[in-house]
C-alpha cells in the first residue's frame, strides 16, 4: 500500500513538473493586481480565491494539452526528449484526462464566479487549448500565447465587476506582448529543429537576430502599455508607487534582453523564468500597494 502511495505521489510529482507547476508566477500576478484595479480596494477573498482558482485550472488544462498535442515533437527534439511523455514517465491518455478534466473544472469555476465570466469560458478555453497547435502553421503562434495569458487579468475583472473595460483590456494587451517577446527569446533554442520540423516560429522564420529585435519592440510595447494602464479607468489615476513598479518592470526587461544575444543564447534560462517571474511579481506588489495606498488617503 505504502509503495502504491509512493508511485502515485512520484507521479503527480512528475505531472507538476511537467506542466510547470512554478510558471503561474507569470500570469496570476497579473490577474490578482487586476482583481485589485477592479476593486479600487482590498477584493473579496473568496473571490480572489476564485480567481487564483480558475487561472491555476486555465494553465493547468492548457500546459497538460500543450504536453500530449506535442509529444511526438518533443519526442525528436533533444532538448526536450526528456518530457514526462516522450521519456515514458506518463502515459499520452492520463494526460489528456487531466486536461479535460481541469477544463470541466475551470468552465464549472467560471460559473461559480459569475454569468458573464461562465459564458465566456469556452472562448477562453479555445485559446488556451488551440495554441498548442498553432506553431504548426503559422509564426505569430507567440502571439496567441501571449493572448492565452493576457486573458488573466481580463477574467479576474470580469470576476469584480462582471463587465469588460480598457483598463485590463490594456494590461491584458501589455501581457501580450510582453510574454509574446519572452517566447520569441525562449523559442531562438529551436531554431535549427523547427526548421527542420518545419515549425514556425518568428525565429526560425527570420533568423535569431531579427527576432530578438522583434521581441525588444514588443517589451517596449508591454512597459508604454503598462503606463497607459494607469492613466485610464473609472476611478483616481494610479499614482507615484504603479509607475515606480512600471519603471522597474522596464528595467529588468531591459537586462533580460541584454541577456541574450544572436551569438550566445546560454543564459536564456536566466532570462525566461527569473526575470520574468520578477516582473509579474515587481507588477502585482505595487499595483497592490498603489491601490490600498490611494483607499486609505
Amino acid at each position: 500500500m505504502n509503495g502504491a502511495i509512493a508511485r502515485r505521489l512520484r507521479s503527480v510529482g512528475v505531472f507538476l513538473e511537467m506542466i510547470k507547476i512554478s510558471h503561474s508566477v507569470f500570469a496570476l500576478p497579473f490577474a490578482v493586481a487586476a482583481a485589485f484595479l477592479a476593486q479600487r480596494r482590498t477584493p473579496d477573498a473568496l473571490l480572489v480565491l476564485k480567481v487564483v482558482l480558475a487561472c491555476v485550472l486555465a494553465r493547468t488544462a492548457a500546459m497538460s494539452f500543450n504536453r500530449w498535442a506535442d509529444r511526438t515533437i518533443d519526442a525528436r527534439n533533444p532538448r526536450t526528449a526528456g518530457r514526462a511523455i516522450p521519456a515514458g514517465q506518463l502515459g499520452a491518455g492520463p494526460v489528456l484526462v487531466a486536461s479535460a478534466l481541469s477544463s470541466a473544472l475551470f468552465v464549472l469555476v467560471a460559473w461559480w464566479i459569475n454569468p458573464l465570466a461562465f459564458r465566456l469560458s469556452p472562448v477562453a478555453l479555445v485559446v488556451l487549448l488551440g495554441y498548442s497547435y498553432t506553431k504548426r502553421f503559422t509564426p505569430s503562434s507567440h502571439v496567441i500565447l501571449g493572448l492565452a495569458l493576457g486573458l488573466s487579468p481580463v477574467g479576474a475583472w470580469i470576476a469584480v465587476r462582471e463587465e469588460i473595460a480598457l483598463q485590463p483590456v490594456l494590461l491584458g494587451v501589455a501581457v501580450l506582448c510582453w510574454t509574446a517577446g519572452f517566447d520569441i527569446i525562449y523559442a531562438c533554442q529551436d531554431v535549427e529543429f523547427d526548421r527542420n520540423a518545419r515549425l514556425a516560429s518568428i525565429p526560425a522564420r527570420f533568423g535569431i537576430a531579427r527576432a530578438l529585435i522583434v521581441s525588444r519592440l514588443l517589451h517596449v510595447g508591454a512597459v508604454l502599455l503598462l503606463i497607459a494602464v494607469g492613466l485610464v479607468g473609472s476611478g483616481p489615476y494610479l499614482g507615484a508607487i504603479y509607475h515606480v513598479g512600471v519603471a522597474a518592470v522596464a528595467g529588468i526587461l531591459v537586462y533580460e534582453q541584454s541577456l541574450v544575444r544572436a551569438d550566445d543564447l546560454s543564459r536564456v534560462d536566466l532570462a525566461f523564468f527569473t526575470l520574468n517571474g520578477c516582473v509579474s511579481l515587481v507588477y502585482m506588489g505595487t499595483t497592490i500597494t498603489d491601490v490600498l495606498v490611494g483607499t486609505a488617503s
